[in-house]
């Protein structure tokens, strides 16, 4: 039994790279495919009564570790100076803005419809309104650095403030000057915890010379998170300054006392840690839809009941993010479709208090809404391809043309 299960569980594990590995020329994003296999996977224990352990206690934890990691390894990527600033100005902005607007007309629909506290329709919103960085960073590898850029600033932005967002409004009965401070003197007590421990990481990460580092610093990385999480503070703004600083040691070399962690030498270690952070956000985020589509029952994916609903709330996704792109004068036709949900929209729903869940929203409808929007982007990467092969061969047989004209006037002279 002990063999079987190995050998299943890394033939799935494979089956997920090949699919990671294929993106770029199927352009069917490994969501969709990693979720179909955990349900395949589900239906062939059914029919040859395999009795499986119940995985919905590990759902959270992988949730939460991939997400950590999944942030982390975008925030990695990205530079940080003073000619980023415009870029990050409208990745912020193109995270909050829409969230928000999507968030209060979401609330206000289930309020209207279905008679329940405005708190408790907001609080079972929020979910729809964050861009799923699991998704939508490994999904856009291939774009131009500026587009990709603000693709990984915009999701990760917008996995923080969609945590900040949503513990704010779940974590407060009443919504009052009170609760603002008190959410105010979170978000700074987050940003000096993040400072200490990210100088604190940064230094063990340059001094330890035992041949087992990085697993201690990343389990710092964890451990920090969940305590963090504990006092209801915003975690992953701790994890996005960790990973900026050790991300840009170069645009920090101005400060004298960096000269302590001899950046030259640690940048080298930073390397050998986004490797490993890279591939340990694969086998996580891989490990985690496949769970997931593995608890999927195909009663809640055909759910006619919770379809008009599903459609509804990507049609309000993607109106919002036609005006953010139109106000922030971005590619309309590359960035349009980047709007998957996906892993944070999953673990903020099993977040969500019993006490304070709707019956508008459940795993229906949550499912039905990442699948959609996989498929929109799906879809539109498809087309893009399409279109853009369709541009090549032009400009390539217009240069053909150019070249035998040359030619032709030079056998003549």
């Amino acid at each position: 039994m002990t063999s079987a299960i190995i050998i299943i569980f890394c033939s799935l594990l494979l089956l997920a790279y090949l699919f990671d590995l294929t993106f770029s020329k199927t352009k069917i994003p490994s969501v969709i495919l990693l979720l179909l296999l955990g349900w395949l996977a589900r239906q062939w224990t059914i029919f040859f009564e395999i009795r499986v352990p119940d995985f919905s206690p590990f759902l959270p934890v992988f949730g939460t570790i991939g997400l950590i990691l999944i942030v982390l390894e975008g925030v990695l990527e990205l530079e940080l100076n003073k000619s980023k600033v415009t870029l990050i100005k409208k990745s912020f902005f193109g995270a909050l803005f829409p969230m928000l607007a999507l968030g209060f007309s979401l609330g206000a629909l289930f309020h209207y419809y279905g008679n329940f506290s405005f708190k408790d329709s907001l609080t079972n919103a929020i979910p729809f309104c964050v861009i799923s960085s699991s998704i939508a960073i490994p999904s856009v590898k291939n774009f131009s650095p500026f587009n990709k850029e603000y693709i990984i600033y915009e999701s990760s932005l917008s996995d923080i403030l969609g945590v900040l967002f949503f513990n704010f409004i779940a974590l407060h009965s009443t919504i009052d000057m009170s609760s603002f401070g008190h959410f105010i003197l979170q978000v700074a007590i987050i940003i000096v915890v993040s400072f200490v421990a990210t100088i604190l990481l940064s230094y063990l990460l340059s001094k330890i010379e035992h041949q087992i580092k990085f697993v201690p610093i990343i389990l710092l990385i964890f451990l920090i998170y969940e305590i963090s999480k504990i006092y209801n503070l915003p975690s992953l703004v701790f994890i996005m300054m960790f990973g900026l600083f050790i991300g840009n040691l170069d645009e920090v070399k101005r400060f004298k006392w960096i000269e302590r962690f001899k950046p030259a030498e640690l940048n080298k270690e930073v390397q050998k840690f986004k490797a490993l952070t890279i591939e340990a956000a694969f086998l996580i985020r891989a490990i985690f839809f496949i769970f997931f589509g593995f608890l999927l029952e195909t009663q809640e994916i055909i759910n006619t009941e919770t379809l008009i609903w599903s459609v509804g709330i990507v049609l309000l996704i993607y109106t919002f993010r036609v005006f953010q792109l139109r106000f922030s004068n971005l590619s309309f036709k590359t960035l349009l479709y980047v709007a998957p949900r996906g892993l944070i929209t999953i673990l903020l729903f099993l977040s969500i208090d019993p006490r304070d869940r709707i019956y508008l929203v459940n795993r229906s409808l949550i499912i039905q809404v990442i699948l959609l929007t996989a498929l929109v982007m799906m879809v539109a990467m498809m087309i893009s391809a399409k279109r853009d092969e369709r541009k090549k061969r032009k400009e390539d047989t217009v240069l053909d043309d150019d070249t035998s004209s040359v030619s032709m006037s030079e056998a003549k002279v």
